[in-house]
């Protein structure tokens, strides 16, 4: 089935490869349009599936849940995309050789995407919106959980496709549940790229196990490290929005590593201002001589991805021992540092190895649509290809043009 699903892909792909930009965002105007009129019919599916999600944990339940409000954005990013810059056939400009032959590098579609993703039924639109853009194809495979709002959305891509004159298999998705369609995906020779979406086990299975191209998205272990030279209430409502404002999301913090000077000014102050939002503070002995409320804390918390309302805490010499800390732990997300320090600041923004590093803002930026791209594919934390929030361009790839008059070597 998925190699049948893969040759109508790659035959729908080359012809929306060659298509003008005004073509392919006629696609997302049209998708636009269908999201906005069919907007019941597509939150009545969501919470069919709530209804039926009943094994979920509180994390994955916030994550399939699709309000109305996340809609109209998800809307909204589409508009962003289509007012994006057209990536195909950019380049850095053409090369005169000695011998007379130009030569130009310009960007051009992967091709077939698989993307794997679980309990987000936004990402069928936002990911997808990025990837027709860049004149590829998508093959997607969503969470059992997910399935009826992801057969509404992708029936809206399809007619959104063929509306504008188009293959719908430039849009098709896997709705059989049997897990063993995702090993299948693994390892379906001929796709271009394979993109994971999820928790550690899914991600990890996939990088380890796929015999495709895959790029290495999501986990995230995100630091907020808290300077001597920090405003204590910058840092409780920096601390607090990357907490609270959504626990279940990659990009928010699990641990804040504190200086041992502002420890007994700013530890109190947090406390009692996460404390009204049900946060458990997971702290070290030396940050609970300050902290009333706080369980001890595990080597196993400074490795954990909670996305819950846990939050680990600990206690540092300097800057110098919060960046060994994050190098240890950390998953090369989103880090970040509160301090007034300009030279502190610079040296934490060049020192730390993560995919965005903040200084003086919270890890909940990183985010393609707070980016301004209008969405992402996902968030890259490896190096190769493409790294941090997946746009546009992360679905390109380069081909060279050369043209000559007879040249030969």
């Amino acid at each position: 089935m998925l190699q049948q699903m893969l040759k109508a892909s790659r035959q729908a792909q080359k012809t929306l490869a060659l298509s003008p930009a005004n073509k392919r965002n006629q696609i997302l105007e049209t998708m636009a349009s269908l999201l906005a009129e069919r907007r019941e019919m597509i939150l009545a599916a969501n919470r069919k599936d709530i209804e039926r999600a009943i094994d979920l944990s509180p994390a994955l339940m916030k994550r399939l849940e699709l309000t109305e409000a996340q809609l109209m954005r998800l809307i909204d990013g589409i508009h962003v995309v289509i007012r994006q810059p057209d990536p195909l056939g950019q380049g850095e400009g053409q090369r005169r050789l000695p011998n007379g032959l130009t030569i130009e590098a310009v960007h051009v579609p992967l091709g077939v995407i698989g993307l794997i993703f679980e309990s987000r039924p936004g990402v069928a639109i936002e990911a997808t919106a990025l990837i027709i853009k860049s004149g590829n194809a998508v093959i997607l495979r969503g969470g059992h959980e997910a399935m009826e709002s992801i057969r509404v959305i992708v029936d809206c891509w399809q007619d959104a496709v063929t509306l504008s004159g188009f293959d719908k298999e430039l849009v098709q998705a896997i709705l059989d549940p049997d897990r063993q369609y995702v090993t299948d995906l693994m390892h379906l020779n001929g796709l271009d790229l394979l993109i994971p979406r999820g928790g550690p086990g899914l991600i990890q299975k996939v990088v380890k196990e796929a015999t495709v191209p895959v790029i290495e998205t999501g986990v995230g272990n995100c630091h907020v490290y808290v300077d001597n030279m920090a405003d204590v209430g910058m840092a409780v409502d920096i601390v607090t929005n990357a907490k609270v404002s959504n626990p279940g999301v990659c990009n928010a913090a699990e641990t804040v590593l504190v200086h041992r000077d502002i420890a007994p000014k700013f530890l109190p102050a947090l406390e009692q201002h996460l404390s009204s939002y049900g946060v458990t503070l997971h702290a070290d002995p030396l940050s609970r001589h300050y902290l009333s409320l706080a369980v001890p804390a595990t080597e196993e918390d400074f490795a954990t991805e909670y996305l819950s309302l846990d939050l680990a805490v600990k206690i540092v010499e300097n800057i110098d021992e919060a960046i060994e800390h994050i190098a240890r732990y950390g998953t090369k997300h989103s880090e970040a540092i509160v301090t007034n320090d300009y030279t502190r600041g610079e040296y934490f923004l060049n020192a730390v190895d993560a995919a965005v590093v903040y200084w003086n803002a919270s890890t909940r930026f990183t985010d393609g649509y707070e980016f301004g791209m209008g969405g992402e594919v996902g968030i890259s934390t490896q190096k190769l290809h493409a790294r941090g929030p997946m746009g546009l361009l992360a679905l390109t790839t380069w081909k060279w043009i050369a043209k000559g008059h007879g040249q030969i070597r």
